[in-house]
């Protein structure tokens, strides 16, 4: 499991027959193969850790879902290892399991080095957005600040913006997405309902919401 707090920006070194190799330090520290790491937001398994840099194997379903397909040598890639059970949660629950891909439609400085990033998003995923809800673009847990329709805004604060590769994206991009996975759990929750009679807060309290 990961929080969505990014560790270190790695770079691409190379990427052929469905493995990467990813330059990084800091991640590097304590990564063993058979590890994993959250790379764009995509869980990979750690397959050779080696000096200044670490390798991973990308399945085919992984091109597919993800981003990562796109990406050329020298791109600047989000890293982040699993949470330690002493660490402090400071994103949310990001599994690295993406649910799909969105395309960047602007990233727009807002004065003060704050930056509104607006992202269209897959039509199956506009049920899991909520004003105020967590999201992971690219592996990075950021808070929703608008929604309309399949489009995601967020505000983006200097630190991730100079941190992440959010300063490498350009409008057209496609960027990983990961919802809520507590969304997901109450639409579970609720599709398993008998509801014979109408939904109110009555009935939702009979169900131990």
């Amino acid at each position: 499991m990961f929080t969505g707090i990014i560790e270190e920006l790695g770079t691409l070194e190379l990427f052929e027959r469905g493995r990467m190799r990813i330059a990084a330090r800091k991640v590097t520290g304590d990564l063993n193969p058979g590890d994993s790491v959250c790379v764009n937001g995509v869980c990979l398994t750690v397959v050779d850790v080696h000096a200044g840099g670490f390798g991973a194997d990308v399945a085919p379903e992984t091109l597919r879902r993800s981003n990562l397909g796109d990406l050329g040598i020298g791109a600047k890639l989000n890293l982040e290892r699993p949470m330690s059970p002493a660490a402090r949660f400071g994103g949310h629950i990001v599994q690295g399991h993406v649910d799909g891909t969105g395309e960047l439609l602007s990233l727009e400085a807002i004065g003060d080095d704050n930056w509104w990033l607006r992202v269209e998003t897959p039509a199956e995923l506009e049920r899991y957005l909520v004003f105020k809800g967590s999201i992971s673009i690219d592996g990075i847990s950021l808070t929703i600040a608008e929604v309309e329709g399949t489009v995601v805004s967020v505000t983006i604060i200097p630190h991730t913006y100079q941190n992440t590769n959010l300063h490498t994206r350009r409008p057209g991009d496609r960027v990983n997405l990961e919802t809520d996975i507590l969304a997901k759990y109450v639409e579970k929750m609720f599709s398993t309902l008998e509801l014979k009679k109408p939904l109110t807060v009555e009935r939702l309290r009979e169900q131990g919401f």
